[in-house]
């Protein structure tokens, strides 16, 4: 058995215990004390059922930790409830573990960033970079949330709204970072789609396939990335596009217009411009200005300063950027590459190569590197 099955089953196994009764913090604990005991038991001795072992491990956990709490009168009753061994029905609990992680309990931030830590599976420092702050402080939010859930029934589960935001993060993580989740958060979303009629649902969902059908086309043969303007569309992934707007137009024609969507119909303008030099830049601004307003996001500003160089020329778009916190991620990359456009090689391969030394992840400082390396050569 390898290690990537086991984790695979973390979710189910977690949402077992819980409606079984087990709070999120004790619960999580147990599954994890299973977990461990599995990768150091199962290489000799593999089970017939790997989720029915991993329930009963971590029930026992659980369990036995009970009894050494001082809450250990008011669960007594659930000793006898433990699972019999034998095969485990085989339910997909990681949606539900999602809106149960939404708790009314916790603000929506913390509500994300444990989700994302205990079932999404991401680190605390994925979890940072997402967010824009320290691991330190990120680590500190995560145990915070820990400690107000601990304890807590989980029968009042949060709201979409919360839950679309986990789901969002771990596409985007699985779609820019170094772990491929973009396939399970479009699969949750789909499953979401299918269970609520909700136009903001149908949004994300839409912005998940749009972005999807291009990753064929991201990265190079040797790894590198490959910035959208210069990707081979015919690598696109057509019905992937086609699904993704019909998705959205019914989304749109409901008239409740909401971040994801206004994202996805930016997405799908990009899909729609057979070469990156007839993309509508001019109706691309026009909904930036649009997700502007609807989330006072400074990442979107950034955005939006990009598609105002493309629209009106790179001297508005460095005026547009002027404006904005030159901390920002990705701002001295946006800064650099609007130089170029201006001319300004110099200043841009400056730029380009101070942006590298940021950058968050290797495949994105090689890129900032290559275009640093690419401007200094044509100046010599």
């Amino acid at each position: 058995m390898n290690e990537a099955l086991i984790r695979s089953l973390t979710p189910s196994v977690l949402g077992v215990l819980v409606r079984r009764g087990a709070d999120f913090a004790a619960a999580e604990d147990a599954v994890q004390d299973a977990l461990v005991e599995a990768i150091r038991v199962w290489s000799t001795d593999p089970p017939r059922d790997p989720k029915g072992w991993l329930v009963t491990v971590a029930w026992r956990r659980f369990l036995d930790a009970t009894r050494a709490d001082a809450a250990r009168r008011r669960r007594e009753d659930l000793v006898d409830e433990e699972p019999p061994p034998g095969p485990t029905p085989a339910v997909d609990d990681t949606l539900q573990l999602y809106f149960l992680c939404a708790h009314p309990s916790l603000t929506p931030s913390s509500a994300v960033a444990l989700t994302l830590r205990a079932v999404g599976g991401l680190t605390t420092r994925q979890i940072a970079q997402a967010y824009l702050v320290p691991e330190a402080t990120m680590a500190q939010r995560i145990s915070r949330a820990k400690r107000t859930v601990s304890g807590v029934r989980f029968d009042q589960p949060g709201d979409v709204a919360t839950v679309l935001r986990v789901l969002y993060l771990v596409f985007n993580e699985g779609y820019f970072g170094d772990v491929d989740l973009a396939a399970e958060a479009i699969r949750l979303t789909r499953q979401l789609a299918a269970a609520i009629d909700h136009p903001e649902v149908a949004g994300l969902l839409a912005l998940m396939l749009l972005h999807h059908a291009r990753r064929a086309a991201r990265r190079a043969a040797d790894g590198s990335l490959v910035p959208l303007a210069e990707q081979d569309r015919g690598r696109w992934d057509t019905a992937l596009i086609a699904e993704g707007v019909g998705i959205l137009q019914a989304a749109l024609a409901r008239d409740r217009l909401g971040e994801f969507q206004a994202q996805a119909a930016i997405a799908a303008l990009h899909a729609d411009a057979p070469t990156a030099g007839e993309t509508d830049w001019v109706q691309i601004v026009e909904w930036y200005d649009e997700l502007a307003l609807l989330t006072d996001s400074p990442i979107v500003r950034l955005n939006r300063a990009v598609a105002v160089g493309e629209a009106d020329g790179p001297r508005a778009g460095l005026a547009a950027l002027a404006t904005l916190d030159d901390a920002l991620p990705r701002y001295t990359a946006v800064a650099a590459y609007l130089h170029e456009r201006d001319g300004n090689a110099a200043t841009a391969a400056r730029l380009y190569a101070e942006a590298a030394r940021r950058a968050a992840n290797l495949a994105e400082r090689d890129h900032l590197t290559r275009q640093a390396a690419r401007l200094n050569a044509l100046r010599s």
